[in-house]
């Protein structure tokens, strides 16, 4: 039986011992979102969010979180750290949504402001045209301590735009605080010919500590008032409030009314508002607010709801409802001075591109590691790419980067007529035992999932060498260690690769180093510190690599270059992962290997070096090797790489490991 994967709106699914709450806010047509916004003060991340999510409710259903945060710890040594290792409230939110289904999208981080979308996995081939952006405003715009984050994207053919910001601090820095977000909105700039800047968006939502204060009242009256739950008296003495009124950047941003308690300044472990010397005047200082864009026709007298028209050109009656259910305070973290706000959303759209690009077949059990096949459809406007590639998931999995196994995609040209296709998993590559999994299709040029299966079992007899294999790792997660080269990956994925823990194994019952070894005899590896993977894609942009003029394959035949171009032909031997280090070659050290997982591998003069090269077509009797997009020519299936560019004895390649992820080596 298949498992047809076309992406649908509320499937029931069971995620291990944990149940999804069914109930939602969008009368089961709409799209819901909740958004968090906390400045944590530095703090060290709390043992449970569970509350601040509202996973603990049974009345709360919600398809994507967004979540911004302020003042995370950005001292130098942290920043190192962080740099090596997940940032510590990126991994607590990953650990906390994953088993209810949630994957991180995208992230943003900029000193002390971090930027989290997740969405539940069904619903990633929903989620088109992911960008982010970040903006600088202290210090003139030289310094990330005050600015915006942001992350925008396409929903079922919407484009939505989430705004975190950190605006200048003191009561008197009001004018301040719209010169910095006019700023932001000026510089904040996307890639395509639609929504550009930030308001071109057909929905912006805005957020973070605003800082904006509470005017004129003393601290007394302000006291008084929120003892005596008068708090619509202080209402009209907001400065943003007031700048709503007046200023034209605000046009059109609306708020839920603020009927909780001000979210600053409280003495850190308690609920009592400030006590120090400075004993700061109550303020709501944290706010989430949002725009609709073209809100010439709405209607605000019931529960905030907003409706606009689209500017779309075949569709003048289209429009976007938004509806604010929840906005509130979370009183019960005491870990900085400032109380985490969240609100909830629903999102209706009257029209929605709903059908995937990618439509995924499986069978709903894998007994047999000829059951192993995926057959797949592709829309006709979907732009495919020579680098696509399937990933096979665990039930759970956090990340795009998770995956246990992938396989190239193929389009073959006898198959393009019909638009059909089927790829099959190397029976070494598929994970042994019991467990449930998901497929998913990654797009190249898109830089996202757009295609995923429902929750399929893999149900295949393990052998003695598995079980010592589970015993050592999570999915074969963990990094390898060799005495000439060191492949590190992180046993959890960072929203921002190059940012892994490092975890070495000396046993391993599969590791993708030792063939590397055997086919890298007698070469020179150095180590080098200097390393920095900006790529969140396993692709890269293309690099320049400059190689041996002679190379000796298996069986003994040696073959002499004549081009760079052609060098494209060891593409297939490069994993998703690996490939995203060659994006930004000004990083790779001058025949060294970095010591975040960086390789070079050096051709002295006074040495003969053998380096082994397989044919694409040789890849698919293995799990893939190396990543798919060396270089900007496509792989020639079936290839040799028996043209290399002719260059110098002592010329060398770089081979840069990502640090998020690095490839499997067979």
């Amino acid at each position: 039986m298949m498992n047809t994967a076309v992406v649908q709106e509320r499937p029931a699914v069971s995620l291990g011992s944990l149940s999804v709450p069914e109930t939602d806010y969008t009368g089961g047509e709409g799209f819901s979102m909740q958004i968090v916004t906390w400045n944590v003060g530095t703090a060290v991340p709390p043992d449970d969010v569970i509350s601040l999510l509202g996973l603990n409710s049974v009345d709360a259903r919600i398809d994507m979180y967004v979540i911004g945060l302020q003042e995370v710890n950005s001292m130098i040594n942290k920043r190192l750290k962080d740099a090596i290792f997940t940032d510590q409230w990126s991994e607590l939110f990953m650990d906390t949504l994953s088993p209810f289904g949630y994957v991180l999208v995208t992230s943003e981080r900029m000193q002390g402001q971090l930027l989290l979308v997740f969405a539940k996995y069904y619903l990633l081939p929903n989620l088109q045209d992911i960008q982010t952006d970040c903006t600088r405003t202290g210090l003139g715009g030289y310094w990330g301590n005050k600015g915006g984050v942001s992350a925008r994207l396409s929903l079922c053919g919407h484009m939505i735009c989430f705004l975190n910001c950190h605006l200048p601090a003191h009561m008197e820095n009001s004018d301040q605080r719209m010169d910095n977000f006019e700023s932001i909105l000026q510089l904040q700039q996307f890639n395509g010919p639609v929504a550009s800047g930030v308001l071109d968006h057909d929905v912006v939502f805005w957020f973070g500590d605003l800082n904006f204060r509470i005017e004129q009242y003393d601290i007394r009256f302000v006291k008084s008032a929120i003892e005596r739950n008068k708090l619509g008296l202080l209402w009209e003495k907001d400065q943003l409030n007031i700048a709503k009124a007046i200023e034209p950047a605000l046009n059109g941003f609306q708020e839920g009314p603020l009927n909780f308690r001000p979210t600053y300044k409280y003495d850190v472990g308690t609920n009592t508002f400030d006590t120090s010397s400075k004993k700061r005047k109550p303020a709501w200082t944290d706010r989430i607010l949002w725009r609709v864009k073209m809100s010439d026709c709405y209607d605000l007298s019931v529960d905030t709801t907003l409706l606009a028209r689209s500017e779309s050109l075949d569709n003048k009656n289209r429009h976007i409802e938004v509806l604010q259910h929840v906005y509130r305070s979370h009183m019960e973290y005491l870990i900085s001075d400032h109380k985490p706000v969240t609100a909830i959303f629903s999102l209706k759209f009257s029209h929605k591109m709903q059908t995937p690009l990618i439509q995924l077949q499986v069978d709903d059990e894998w007994n047999k590691p000829s059951d192993a096949v995926v057959r797949y459809r592709m829309a006709s406007s979907f732009a495919k790419s020579s680098w696509d590639w399937l990933g096979l998931y665990r039930v759970g999995f956090r990340h795009h980067k998770d995956y246990v196994t992938y396989v190239w995609a193929k389009h073959d040209e006898a198959d393009a007529m019909k638009q059909c296709y089927q790829v099959v998993f190397n029976e070494e590559a598929v994970p042994k035992g019991t467990g449930e999994y998901i497929l998913c299709y990654y797009s190249n040029n898109s830089n996202t999932i757009v295609g995923v299966t429902e929750p399929f079992q893999i149900i295949l007899p393990s052998t003695s060498s598995d079980s010592s294999k589970s015993d050592s790792s999570e999915s074969s997660s963990d990094g390898e260690e060799m005495s000439t080269l060191k492949l590190i990956r992180p046993k959890s994925r960072s929203p921002s690769p190059g940012k892994t823990k490092k975890r070495l194994s000396r046993s391993r019952s599969k590791s993708p180093a030792a063939p590397l070894t055997r086919s890298l005899q007698g070469l020179n590896l150095t180590v080098s510190s200097k390393h920095k993977s900006k790529s969140r894609s396993p692709s890269p942009r293309g690099a320049q690599v400059s190689i041996p003029k002679q190379l000796k394959l298996p069986g003994g035949k040696t073959t002499t270059g004549h081009n760079q171009n052609s060098a494209s032909n060891l593409t297939g031997t490069l994993s998703p992962s690996a490939l995203s280090t060659f994006k930004n070659p000004a990083t790779w050290g001058k025949d060294q290997i970095p010591d975040a997982g960086a390789a070079t591998i050096g051709r002295p003069s006074s040495q003969a070096q053998e380096l082994g090269v397989q044919p694409r077509d040789m890849q698919q009797s293995e799990s893939p090797h190396l990543s798919p997009k060396l270089f900007q020519s496509p792989p020639q299936h079936g290839a040799v790489a028996n043209q290399l560019p002719t260059g110098k004895t002592h010329q060398s390649v770089h081979v840069q490991v990502s640090e998020s992820l690095p490839p499997t080596w067979q």
